[in-house]
């Protein structure tokens, strides 16, 4: 029979990994002590400046570099190359280890959720510097009203190069922004017209990010001051405008309360949950608000095991488990096998989530990983437990509540060799499964 304690363990667990990347057992400890309310009020909160974790992994030196002019040379071409090629692969591996190493992983969580909301990539971007820019935009201001955000990420650098926005003249405007802010960003699919688009692309005119001064600026001679009318409204709008338009309607407040639902609890675009938490979110667009409604709606705690670890939170849960850094070149490799890794989302819709990550090269990668992982990190908690233990002490290391039948067989054969043992613990489904 289950424990009132063990039941809320249990849920703490839960809301470690849907809110950070799992839960070392002493921090399991500390928030059974505290609480479930308390831990999510603990947790949901912006970026602290004193986390120990965070100061401990400063930022990678960056430079904003312009792109090879047409009269650069060959080698000048190759050394831009170069820089770009280095600098994105610190990039992604600093990110990498501030997740580990975050005291409070939240904000990493939260921030890695909007990278693939607000999809960027280096690949087209080609500057370290301005995504790094981007995801300290997003992590300032990911916890904040929503038309800030939308509105901050219209005048960054690196989405303005992403989707083209110094191509969108008076006259001749570039829809690229103008769409996906609608199907993707604010509104949903379906919840615009064709010419919503045509007239929200002429609100952005003259909106640039100027290389030589590094920053954004609006050109009044490139923007069209013409009458627009947008969802049914109609102005001389501008971009600002506009995004109050969008972010304040119906529609926007039902997508982004799905988005958050469906990420960080269960995949179902139609649940009746988000017609509750579009009544705390929709008043001030408060993102914070709405991620504690989230984590304390009942119904959260129902959604044990609905959704399918990405391979970022995959690696990174298991680093923080196994206490290892991911200065390492080969984790990146492991998540470019695993299709996901950071700063190079395949399309602005971002990656796939949940079953899709479910694939046979996928697994056979997860072994790998698993097996690399398990002879390099701290498993002492497993190998000095008795042989019978060890299955229910990797359990507790990874934060999983109970062993299915089949996968404590598996564990029962391998239990002599306590590598062994973890590396088929971190790719069993109770934990590859949130």
């Amino acid at each position: 029979m289950t424990s009132a304690s063990d039941a809320l363990r249990s849920d703490l667990a839960h809301l470690y990994r849907r809110a950070g990347f799992g839960a070392t057992p002493a921090e399991l400890d500390a928030a059974v002590t505290a609480g479930y309310a308390a831990t999510v009020a603990a947790l949901v909160r912006p970026p602290s400046a004193s986390d120990q974790g965070v100061l401990a992994t400063p930022p990678p030196q960056l430079t904003v570099a312009p792109p090879p002019a047409v009269k650069d040379s060959a080698a000048q071409r190759k050394a831009y190359q170069a820089q770009v090629s280095s600098e994105g692969r610190a990039l992604g591996l600093w990110w990498l280890d501030r997740m580990v190493m975050a005291t409070n992983p939240f904000p990493e969580k939260l921030t890695f959720f909007w990278h693939g909301h607000f999809a960027t990539a280096m690949s087209k971007v080609r500057s370290a510097a301005l995504m790094l820019r981007q995801n300290e935009l997003l992590r300032t201001g990911g916890l904040g009203a929503f038309d800030a955000l939308d509105l901050a990420i219209a005048r960054d650098p690196a989405m303005m190069i992403w989707l083209d926005e110094n191509q969108n003249i008076a006259g001749r405007p570039n829809e690229n922004f103008a769409r996906e802010n609608m199907e993707l960003f604010t509104l949903g699919y379906g919840n615009y017209s064709e010419d919503d688009v045509r007239e929200a692309a002429r609100c952005y005119t003259g909106w640039r990010y100027n290389h030589a001064s590094d920053a954004f600026v609006e050109v009044a001679a490139k923007h069209d001051n013409g009458v627009k009318t947008v969802l049914g409204h109609t102005g001389n709008f501008d971009g600002g405008d506009l995004i109050k338009i969008l972010t304040h309607t119906d529609a926007s407040h039902r997508w982004i309360s799905t988005r958050v639902w469906c990420r960080f609890a269960k995949t179902i675009t139609t649940d009746p949950v988000v017609n509750t938490l579009m009544t705390t979110y929709a008043p001030q667009l408060n993102i914070g608000a709405l991620m504690s409604a989230t984590f304390t709606s009942p119904l959260f705690l129902q959604t044990k095991g609905e959704l399918v670890k990405q391979p970022v939170e995959y690696v990174v849960g298991a680093l923080r488990a196994l206490k290892l850094r991911a200065g390492n070149d080969i984790y990146l490799g492991y998540l470019q096998s695993l299709g996901q890794v950071p700063f190079e989302p395949p399309n602005v819709g971002g990656w796939p989530f949940d079953d899709g990550w479910l694939t046979t090269a996928a697994s056979y990668t997860r072994m790998k990983f698993a097996r690399y992982v398990a002879s390099h990190g701290d498993i002492s908690a497993v190998a000095d437990e008795p042989v019978s233990a060890r299955a229910d002490a990797a359990a507790h290391l990874l934060s999983v509540d109970t062993w299915g039948t089949q996968t404590r067989v598996a564990l029962a054969q391998v239990a002599q060799d306590p590598q062994a043992l973890m590396t088929l613990a971190l790719c069993a489904p109770e934990y590859v499964v949130n």
